[in-house]
C-alpha cells in the first residue's frame, strides 16, 4: 500500500532505467514505429476477402444447437431458488424480456457464427436496453452503456448482433412495422460505421474523452416524440441520488434508520452474514483511487439488505449498504453485485480466464467502454463469492422502450449504435473495423438480415420458454403466466 500512496509503484524505477539506456535492445524497440492506420484499415478490409460482409447477415439454428432452456437452466446453478421464480417471470412477461435474460442463449449462437476475429473489449449484452444515463464524477447526466456483468474481450460483431436483434424484438413488441424495425437496424449500423470510422482518424488519447451528454443527446434528436422522452427521463434520473432515496427504502425503528423490507425483492440480512459484507466493504475500499478512498471512508455502514435487480442478474447475490456520513442527511447507497465469469468466456481462446477476480473483471471492462465511470466502482470478496461494488443511486435512469414509438425507433437506434461504437473504439481495433465496414451500406444490410432473422429466433425460443413454464420445468412466481399474450397460449 504504501508503494500505491507515495508514488513509488513497483518496477517504476526500473522502467526509467530502460528509457534512459538508449542503447538497450528495449529502448530500441520502444521507438520502432508502430503500424500505421492506414496499415490497420487495409488489413480490415482485406477480412472481406475471408469474411465477406454479407455473411454476418445469416441465421439459421442449426440441428446440433443447444435447448435454450437447458442452457437457462445451466445458469441458474449456483442462484438463490427462492429467487429462480422471480427471474423466470420476468422472462415470461415478453419475448425482449426473455432476449434480456439470455445472454448465455444468445453467446452460444453467435460464437458458431462467421467473425472477422477483430477483438476489442466488448459489453457481452449490448441490447437496446442497457443503455441509459448516470452521473460523471462532476455531476453531469451522461448517457452511455451502463451494465457490464457479461464484458470481456470478444469480436465486435457479437454486440453489434445482439443489439440489432433486440432493436427488432422491441419494435415489434411496440407495434412498429417490420419496414420500420428495418429502418432502426440500418440506421444503428449506420451510427456505428460512421463513428468507428471517425475515431479510427482520431489520437488515441482523444478517443478516451469522447463522450455524450443529455445537452448534446437532445441536439442530435430529430424526432420530438423522442426529444420528450430523454426531458422526462433526464428529469427522473436527476431525481435519482441517494439522500432522495432514503424516504423510499428507509424507515426509523427506535430511532435507528433502516433499509424497509419488500418480500422477495427486498429481504433482511442475518447478522452474521451482515459482518462479512462489512468485513468486503473495508477491503473494498482498497480497490478505489486514493481520494475517493478516503472520502468514502469518512461514511458508516448502517444497514444492510439483499436487492434484486434486473433479469440477467436475478437469483445471484447483490446487497444494498446505507452509509452515513456527518449527518443524517448524508448518505450513499452502494449495491455489491455478484460478478461470475463473462458468458462469452467459453467461446473466447479457448477456456482461458482474463481475470482471477470476475468483479475486477467487470470494473476494468466497465471504465475502458465507458467515457466516464462511477468513481465509487471497486471489487471485493464475501464468503468466497466475488461482487463489484457501485453506487445505487448515481442519477442512474433509462428512456423505456414502451415509450420509444416507431417514428422514435430509428433516431434512438442510431444513437446506441454511435455509443457502442464509441466504447469499442476506446479499447482496440477501430481502424480494423472501419476497415472492414468500410464507407457503404453492405454491412448494415447484412446485420438488418440477421437482426430479423434472429428476432424470429428470440419469439419461437420464448415460445419455447412459455411452455416449458407450463408444464412445469420452470418454477415461476403465480399469476406471471396470467399477463403472457394469448398468441402464446396453448390452442
Amino acid at each position: 500500500m504504501a508503494d500505491a500512496t507515495s508514488g513509488s509503484t513497483p518496477g517504476s524505477s526500473r522502467g526509467h532505467q530502460v528509457l534512459a539506456s538508449a542503447d538497450s535492445e528495449v529502448f530500441a524497440s520502444l521507438r520502432r514505429r508502430p503500424s500505421s492506420r492506414s496499415d490497420r484499415y487495409a488489413l480490415g478490409k482485406e477480412l472481406r476477402h475471408t469474411v465477406p460482409r454479407s455473411s454476418l447477415g445469416a441465421w439459421s439454428a442449426p440441428a446440433d444447437r443447444a435447448d435454450p432452456v437447458a442452457l437457462l437452466e445451466e445458469s441458474h446453478r449456483g442462484r438463490l431458488d427462492s429467487l429462480i421464480p422471480v427471474r423466470v417471470a420476468r422472462m415470461v412477461s415478453s419475448p425482449y424480456g426473455f432476449l434480456r435474460g439470455t445472454a448465455v442463449v444468445m453467446a452460444a449462437d453467435v460464437a458458431g457464427l462467421p467473425s472477422t476475429g477483430i477483438m476489442p473489449v466488448i459489453c457481452g449484452d449490448a441490447h437496446l436496453g442497457n443503455f441509459g444515463f448516470y452521473a460523471s464524477p462532476e455531476g453531469e447526466l451522461v448517457i452511455d452503456l451502463n451494465d457490464f456483468d457479461e464484458a470481456h474481450p470478444g469480436p465486435w460483431e457479437w454486440d453489434l448482433r445482439r443489439l440489432v436483434a433486440s432493436t427488432w424484438v422491441a419494435g415489434r413488441e411496440n407495434g412498429a412495422s417490420e419496414d420500420r424495425c428495418r429502418d432502426a437496424v440500418l440506421a444503428c449500423v449506420a451510427a456505428y460505421r460512421d463513428e468507428v470510422r471517425f475515431l479510427a482518424e482520431q489520437p488515441l488519447l482523444m478517443r478516451s474523452y469522447n463522450r455524450l451528454d443529455v445537452g448534446r443527446l437532445h441536439e442530435t434528436v430529430t424526432e420530438k416524440s423522442l426529444r420528450d422522452e430523454i426531458s422526462r427521463s433526464a428529469k427522473r434520473a436527476r431525481s435519482r441520488t441517494s439522500d432522495r432515496a432514503l424516504p423510499k427504502f428507509t424507515a426509523e425503528r427506535d430511532g435507528v434508520r433502516q433499509i424497509v423490507e419488500d418480500p422477495p425483492l427486498i429481504t433482511r440480512v442475518g447478522a452474521d452474514e451482515a459482518a462479512g459484507v462489512a468485513v468486503a466493504l473495508d477491503e473494498y475500499l482498497t480497490t478505489l483511487a486514493p481520494h475517493w478512498r478516503r472520502a468514502l471512508g469518512g461514511y458508516t455502514l448502517i444497514d444492510l439488505a439483499h436487492k434484486v435487480v434486473g433479469v440477467g442478474s436475478v437469483g445471484l447475490r447483490a446487497y444494498v449498504a446505507l452509509l452515513e456520513g456527518s449527518s443524517p442527511d448524508d448518505v450513499v447507497f452502494l449495491q455489491l453485485k455478484q460478478a461470475r465469469r463473462s458468458v462469452l468466456a467459453p467461446y473466447v481462446h479457448g477456456d482461458s480466464a482474463w481475470h482471477a477476480h470476475q468483479g475486477q473483471r467487470v470494473v476494468e471492462y466497465q471504465q475502458a467502454l465507458q467515457t466516464v465511470s462511477d468513481p465509487l466502482l471497486g471489487w471485493t470478496t464475501v464468503a468466497e463469492r466475488q461482487y463489484y461494488v457501485r453506487q445505487f443511486r448515481n442519477m442512474k435512469g433509462t428512456i423505456p422502450l414502451d415509450a420509444i414509438d416507431a417514428a422514435a425507433l430509428s433516431d434512438y437506434a442510431g444513437i446506441v449504435g454511435h455509443l457502442l461504437a464509441k466504447g469499442h473504439a476506446r479499447t482496440s481495433g477501430a481502424s480494423m473495423i472501419a476497415g472492414y465496414a468500410g464507407p457503404s451500406d453492405k454491412l448494415d444490410r447484412a446485420m438488418a438480415d440477421f437482426a430479423r432473422a434472429y428476432a424470429d429466433q428470440t419469439e419461437a425460443d420464448y415460445t419455447t420458454l412459455v411452455a416449458a413454464v407450463r408444464r412445469g420445468r420452470l418454477p415461476v412466481l403465480e399469476g406471471a403466466l396470467d399477463r403472457v399474450g394469448s398468441a402464446f397460449r396453448p390452442g
